[in-house]
């Protein structure tokens, strides 16, 4: 019996790895979000109105070509290894969790500090997310915490200023900076508990 081009499509893009499947959600995300115009900005950004979907939509959802094109390069980068760690179900529960927690910081804080309604979308929340637990979720980084001549809530305040900095070295001006911060201090303390590792 001979399976059609589309069956095989579909079964290559189920058994594809975590990182290439949330590369394809993002582009399908994003071509939709471009295709309705400036209706689509709406549906899919999250903002304070919190319009539930867009939870879900504001993580995979992009502005623009190279907003895109950035947060898929990071992906292939800090997803390939990550997943390697986990599976399938763990790394996209984390991926959304961390995205969507880092978005409803972004547009809460933002929006108070502006003094209106903020909106955001993209990935990098849940990339800072990822590289956050690579970063403390490996045997160097849990020996260099045993070293550290700090007490448990010397660490933690350790933990939050090196976020915070390389959180905002490693954002272009005009990113969701707080969202990046958010995302990377998740994945440092999911890292450090080692949440996703399937060991």
């Amino acid at each position: 019996m001979q399976r059609d081009a589309g069956t095989d499509a579909l079964s290559t893009a189920l058994d594809a790895s975590a990182t290439v499947q949330t590369l394809g959600a993002m582009l399908v995300t994003t071509v939709v979000r471009w295709a309705m115009g400036p209706f689509g900005a709406g549906l899919f950004a999250l903002s304070p109105l919190l319009q539930p979907w867009t939870l879900v939509t504001s993580v995979y959802a992009h502005g623009g070509i190279w907003h895109l094109a950035s947060n898929a390069v990071a992906l292939l980068i800090v997803g390939s290894i990550l997943e390697r760690r986990t599976t399938r179900t763990r790394f996209h529960a984390f991926f959304l969790a961390i995205g969507a927690v880092s978005g409803v910081v972004q547009v809460t804080v933002g929006s108070l500090l502006a003094g209106g309604l903020v909106g955001v979308l993209g990935a990098s929340g849940a990339i800072f997310g990822c590289l956050g637990y690579l970063l403390s979720g490996n045997r160097l980084a849990g020996g260099l915490f045993a070293r550290l001549p700090l007490s448990p809530r010397g660490t933690a305040v350790a933990v939050v200023l090196a976020a915070a900095v390389f959180a905002f070295v490693g954002s272009p001006p005009g990113s969701a900076l707080l969202a990046h911060f958010v995302g990377l201090l998740g994945g440092l303390i999911a890292g450090r508990l080692r949440l996703l590792d399937v060991r």
